[in-house]
């Protein structure tokens, strides 16, 4: 099996890269940081390049590439742990292009593309835990369309996305609908999240809503899969700077008289933040290459990848931070950044124990080395 990538998907990477070690410096993302941590600005940038329009359909003025493609993509940005949600890109045009009506399609797919519109999931309830299945909100027939009444937690940038993907009860199973931001009944409240991001509460009073499917939970399994694949390649390259980060400053800290790095001890802790990079690394392509898979194949593979995902995460970032010592904790130093991104994202969509349990209701009488 070939695992290069191709010319063009080198040429992306190679973009990508450039555009965050010149364009999304440690310096301006403070800045966004100190701003709420979203900036239009950067994310219009992200659209310049194409990104936005990665996943789109060519009908709908996008590029029409695949799960490697975004992945390529999103392990660049983790490695400049840029705050501007991207994933969320992907998401909505996965879900919209598959499961959406043909006019809304037609609405909603080209601005994506072109960074005009920002559409996020808004799927997390409080009593929900990372259940896809529990859903309190709910949805009625009004006039020639819906209304939806409920109440979201932890919206990725939700008070300045354009749109929201919402899961509710309509005659007694979930379906997804799109709800506008300018919608009335639409209130929202953001803040910021420990990794300096943005996220908001959004709370819907019968608020006007276009259905774009009957089947929410099939559309909303589908988003959790396509955010957890994004989710891992984000890892990966936060994780990859992370080390890079650590080797760097063991290379220049000095105890009695020599640099650090000539401690065998601590060249076998990062040995052990090298491995589980790589064991990261190929159980994201693992989840990337099984995105168009059946989708029951699909979501136990994304299970299985976050699971050892999610140890990596916490392992590199404990890890980094202790061969630091005192300063990598400051907020002054890049790695503590690094540290709260990779903490955050081992709590987003699921932390280890979810996917763990994922992967446990998924295995078969035949599983084990006896079968």
């Amino acid at each position: 099996m070939d695992f290069n990538f191709s010319e063009d998907q080198q040429q992306l990477r190679d973009a990508v890269r450039r555009w965050v070690s010149k364009g999304y410096t440690f310096e301006r993302r403070r800045e966004i940081v100190a701003a709420g941590g979203f900036s239009r600005a950067a994310y219009t940038e992200l659209a310049e390049l194409g990104l936005t329009a990665l996943a789109v359909p060519e009908a709908h003025d996008g590029l029409g590439q695949g799960p490697v493609d975004v992945m390529v993509a999103m392990e660049e940005l983790g490695r400049g742990i840029v705050l501007e949600p991207l994933a969320q890109a992907v998401v909505a045009s996965a879900v919209l292009s598959q499961y959406a009506p043909a006019d809304v399609q037609a609405q909603w797919l080209p601005k994506i593309a072109s960074g005009e519109a920002l559409v996020v999931l808004a799927q997390q309830e409080r009593k929900a835990r990372y259940r896809l299945d529990v859903c309190s909100a709910t949805a009625k027939a009004s006039g020639n369309g819906h209304v939806v009444t409920a109440h979201k937690s932890l919206v990725p940038v939700g008070d300045q996305a354009d749109a929201f993907l919402v899961p509710a009860q309509l005659g007694g199973q979930i379906a997804l609908f799109l709800v506008e931001r300018n919608a009335s009944g639409v209130a929202l409240r953001g803040y910021g999240t420990q990794d300096g991001g943005r996220a908001a509460e959004l709370q819907c009073t019968d608020a006007p809503a276009t259905l774009l499917t009957q089947h929410g939970l099939t559309a909303l399994t589908l988003a959790s899969d396509v955010a957890n694949a994004a989710l891992c390649a984000e890892a990966v390259g936060v994780m990859e700077q992370t080390l890079a980060i650590t080797v760097d400053y063991m290379n220049q800290r000095k105890q009695f008289g020599v640099v650090i790095a000539s401690f065998q001890a601590l060249r076998h802790r990062v040995a052990d933040m090298k491995m589980q990079l790589e064991l990261a690394r190929s159980m994201s392509y693992y989840a990337s290459l099984k995105i168009t898979a059946p989708a029951a194949e699909r979501h136990l593979a994304i299970a299985r990848a976050r699971v050892q995902l999610g140890q990596a995460m916490r392992f590199v970032g404990q890890q980094a931070v202790q061969l630091h010592g005192g300063i990598g904790v400051t907020d002054e130093y890049i790695v503590s950044h690094y540290f709260k991104r990779l903490t955050q994202l081992e709590m987003t969509f699921g932390d280890s124990l979810h996917h763990l349990g994922e992967v446990s209701a998924g295995m078969q009488e035949t599983a084990g080395v006896f079968a």
